[in-house]
């Protein structure tokens, strides 16, 4: 399977779309784009996720973990994203200018 990522060689085609993959998980991930499968769901709220990533995102909701730590002043956020959006206000970075 791995010297497939060599030869270039894509043997799952989508039978919707044309796309190939070389490995079989990323074209049955692949066909719930199509089909609408969601096969993640959140035992806490129910809410249905495609991918495994979002439901993981998701679930640190219910969680009450906050494992993202601000090593500036210890305010400790849910995603890593909300962590990184902080650290701004230390360093002074403004990303978007005002048109």
């Amino acid at each position: 399977q791995h010297q497939r990522i060599h030869s270039g060689e894509k043997p799952y085609k989508c039978s919707e779309c044309g796309k190939a993959f070389t490995h079989r998980s990323n074209f049955v991930l692949h066909n719930r784009r199509h089909t609408g499968e969601k096969s993640f769901v959140c035992t806490e709220c129910g809410q249905v996720f495609r991918h495994r990533p979002g439901f993981l995102r998701h679930y640190v909701v219910h969680s009450g973990e906050n494992p993202y730590e601000c090593l500036e002043c210890g305010k400790v956020f849910k995603h890593r994203s909300y962590l990184m959006w902080h650290q701004q206000t230390h360093t002074g970075e403004k990303p978007y200018e005002c048109s």
